[in-house]
């Protein structure tokens, strides 16, 4: 079976980027995800600093798992759209120019009716990140959340491209009410990265509340197996959104999948 690898979400230690790359060596993680922002805005960085932050991961034997590209409007919105798909497509770019090859998007709730224009739009949208995807060999991870896997499998096989693919989150899974290990498997083929994030039920006031790795209801021996079926060869990258010492949670997120991964494996 395909060993699973895992890495860290940058933003998720409080550091800047560099000394992020740092604390993911620290902690015995083999890769970051980083927000194509600041330091790696693509528009801020040229040839030499693309290859200057190749360096510095090489020099941690640190991979780039993948670049997050945050949006304030969705793919499937009018409003500025054409600056987003820019947005997007140059950090497409950047990825591959640092061996990442993945670039997480937010995803949309799917529509329902594939004549509406806000259906048409996200469609439009994501035929031309496909499109740019295979000529330039990166990889769209869409973050889903919103739709279960069945829905989301048979939406993206209706475009002819090979560089859609999924983010898969399973706290934000169940946040909108979905079984994150039923909505895995079928998704084979589909998923190109993971956010490793936990979440529990915290009771009918509170609802669903992410908590840190391990300390929820995801059943990590179980998806973890499930990856390894599904031949994932992607990162799982540790995140954590919430919480008061989120770079403690994140080193003890890594801890904990290497009870799963195994120690040697990156």
């Amino acid at each position: 079976m395909t060993p699973l690898r895992v890495g860290i979400v940058a933003e998720a230690t409080g550091r800047p980027i560099r000394l992020a790359v740092a604390e993911s060596a620290r902690m015995g993680a083999t890769a970051i995800q980083a927000d194509a922002v600041g330091d790696l805005l693509p528009a801020q960085l040229g040839e030499t600093g693309r290859r200057e932050f190749r360096n510095l991961l090489r020099s941690y034997s640190q991979d780039l798992a993948a670049l997050h590209v945050p949006l304030r409007r969705g793919l499937d919105i009018p409003a500025d759209l054409q600056p987003r798909i820019d947005a997007v497509r140059k950090a497409m770019q950047l990825a591959f120019d640092l061996g990442g090859r993945r670039v997480v998007v937010p995803c949309p709730k799917l529509p329902d009716e594939s004549e509406s224009p806000r259906a048409q739009l996200m469609r439009e949208s994501l035929t031309a990140l496909g499109q740019f995807g295979d000529r330039v060999g990166t990889m769209v991870a869409l973050e889903i959340g919103f739709d279960p896997a069945d829905k989301v499998r048979e939406y993206l096989a209706t475009f002819d491209t090979g560089s859609l693919k999924v983010t898969f989150d399973p706290a934000n899974l169940m946040v909108h009410g979905h079984d994150p290990l039923a909505n895995l498997a079928p998704l084979k083929g589909v998923v190109a990265h993971v956010h490793a994030r936990d979440a529990r039920n915290a009771g009918l006031s509170r609802g669903i509340q992410e908590v840190p790795l391990g300390a929820g209801d995801v059943d990590w021996l179980a998806f973890t197996a499930t990856l390894q079926v599904m031949e994932f060869d992607g990162y799982l990258c540790v995140d954590r959104e919430q919480g008061e010492n989120k770079l403690a949670d994140v080193t003890n997120g890594v801890k904990f999948l290497r009870r799963f991964t195994g120690p040697l494996l990156g």
